[in-house]
């Protein structure tokens, strides 16, 4: 087999947003650093594709909100043209009889529209909002911290302490809604404050976006809580449209990895981690080039690592196993459109603010429930959740003049199915027939459409059960027991293993965050200098 002739510091196995932020602050700091990403592009599911001849879109991740600050800056994104539009209102929500709920443009106008469904929830509003930022608050302080590693001795220690002061000086009040959030179904953790169906459904829709569970899952509100930690233009819970599509932001990281020294090798599949000695010392590529290094870092999720790349018989037998008990699979169905008109909602009809926001149809918990329990009977849901963004409308360098591109999010459907391309046109035709129903005429309005089920975003991606958190946010896979307990400091099993990706804290979503934070581990355990 054919060896590569330089040996780099280190080798990341995967050129996503997050290995592409680990890279460079180990090149900042002096790392001879190589990449190898198994597609012809980097960016991993953070990608601006063509999917139609003259439409292009954000292929798999399609919305930004969760990109850390320091990141940006460090990066030196803004200056390399990094631009974020805000959604002019956060969601519009069509619902039954004809009806519509928006949220967002300002807390006087959102309790306005409360207040046409319940007085009560207009009330409770304020303390809502307030609760949950300073919850969100907690998350972001703890977003760019390792986690207390269980069993790492005095660095182990040392964090927990710091980590246990921060959380002590919460508030009684703060700490327990922290703990509720983290424990409590989205249904039950809702009910306390809001008593209208829509109103709940218009918080409780973050709870199921990735999640294969029911909005009466224990510990679903914890899934609402990390998709309102981050922020837009210094805006705190906001989301938006980054200017040429996701796949831009990992473009200019690329950009800035290349003026590192970075060297990214493209086509470049990793068929397997090589492991001599109980130590990770290179990797063998599907083509059989073997390249070596000291350091390993995988930017994959945990259930591909250690269930395909590193030999099983290479890890602890209790490590092995929990792996294989590792949950993935988060239920996501992609689906990219052209259309060569905007769609037309007959309960709010013409252009508007409303189709900047992210167009939500899923009008209640019981509605998001039964999207559930259908798609664990039947495969997918009959009557699926959709989050719909129409990009186009602010980036007119995605489609066509007078023609448009959608982002379709939709959610449930079983990761375990076998999903043939019988039963992906199936299940796409039921997402197109659930958008259709509100907004006659888009079936017919549409050009082209790109498909990706949990199987495609596996096939395309490498997200094992398309899980787009790289595994399941649950409280058992979460913080100082993410991937699991004793290794969630971004350190493998094995000597010279490391994990960068959203299978560690603080998971998924494009952050930055865990290839930040396994920058430093790599660093402290060089004895380099801190980024």
């Amino acid at each position: 087999m054919a060896k590569s002739d330089t040996q780099p510091d280190a080798i990341i196995i995967g050129g996503g947003h997050n290995g592409l932020t680990c890279a460079f602050y180990l090149a900042r700091s002096g790392m001879n650093v190589r990449i190898v990403e198994a597609r012809g592009v980097v960016g991993g599911a953070a990608v601006t594709e063509e999917f139609h001849p003259g439409f292009r879109n954000s292929v798999a991740s399609y919305t930004v909100s969760l990109l850390q600050p320091r990141v940006i800056a460090d990066m030196g994104l803004v200056q390399r043209g990094y631009r974020v539009i805000e959604r002019p209102v956060s969601n519009f929500l069509p619902l039954p009889q004809g009806d519509h709920l928006i949220l967002g443009g300002g807390l006087e106008r959102t309790q306005a529209e409360f207040a046409r469904f319940s007085k009560r929830d207009a009330e409770a509003l304020p303390g809502y909002y307030a609760m949950l930022d300073r919850v969100a608050d907690v998350l972001r302080d703890l977003a760019l911290r390792p986690p207390p590693n269980i069993g790492s001795g005095i660095a182990g220690l040392v964090e927990a302490l710091t980590t246990g002061r921060l959380l002590s000086r919460l508030s009684r009040d703060v700490q327990r809604d922290v703990l509720e959030l983290f424990t409590k179904s989205a249904r039950e953790f809702l009910s306390q404050w809001f008593e209208s169906a829509p109103v709940q459904a218009a918080f409780g829709f973050d709870a199921v976006v990735g999640n294969y569970a029911s909005p009466d899952t224990p510990g679903s509100a914890y899934v609402l809580l990390h998709h309102v930690f981050g922020e837009v233009n210094g805006n705190k819970g906001s989301w938006g449209h980054v200017v040429g599509g996701m796949g831009s932001i990992t473009r200019m990281m690329a950009e800035a990895c290349a003026e590192q020294g970075v060297d990214i090798r493209l086509n470049s599949p990793v068929d397997q981690v090589l492991v001599e000695g109980g130590r990770a010392v290179g990797v063998r590529l599907a083509s059989g080039e073997e390249m070596w290094s000291s350091r390993i870092i995988a930017n994959v999720g945990p259930k591909l690592l250690y269930g395909r790349l590193v030999p099983e018989a290479a890890l602890p037998d209790d490590f092995a196993r929990r792996m294989r008990g590792y949950a993935t699979g988060s239920g996501s169905f992609r689906m990219n459109v052209a259309l060569d008109r905007l769609p037309n909602f007959a309960s709010l009809p013409g252009a508007g603010e409303h189709l900047r926001a992210g167009i939500v149809i899923a009008p209640s918990l019981d509605y998001m429930d039964r999207a559930f329990t259908d798609a664990k009977a039947h495969g997918w849901s009959r009557e699926p959740i959709v989050e719909m963004l129409i990009p186009s409308q602010v980036d007119d360098s995605l489609a066509p003049a007078g023609h448009h591109v959608a982002s379709l999010f939709c959610q449930q459907f079983d990761p375990a199915l076998a999903w043939t391309e019988e039963q992906e046109a199936a299940a796409a035709d039921t997402i197109i027939g659930t958008v259709e129903a509100h907004a006659p005429g888009f079936r017919a309005s549409i050009l082209g459409r790109q498909i990706l089920s949990p199987k495609g975003l596996e096939r395309k991606f490498g997200l094992v059960g398309g899980d787009i958190f790289h595994g399941r946010m649950s409280l058992d896979q979460l913080w100082a027991a993410r991937p699991v307990l004793g290794h969630a400091d971004y350190r493998g099993p094995l000597k010279g293993l490391y994990m960068c990706g959203s299978g560690t804290h603080p998971g998924g979503g494009v952050t930055g965050a865990p290839g930040h934070n396994a920058a430093r581990a790599i660093l402290a355990d060089r004895r380099w200098r801190r980024i």
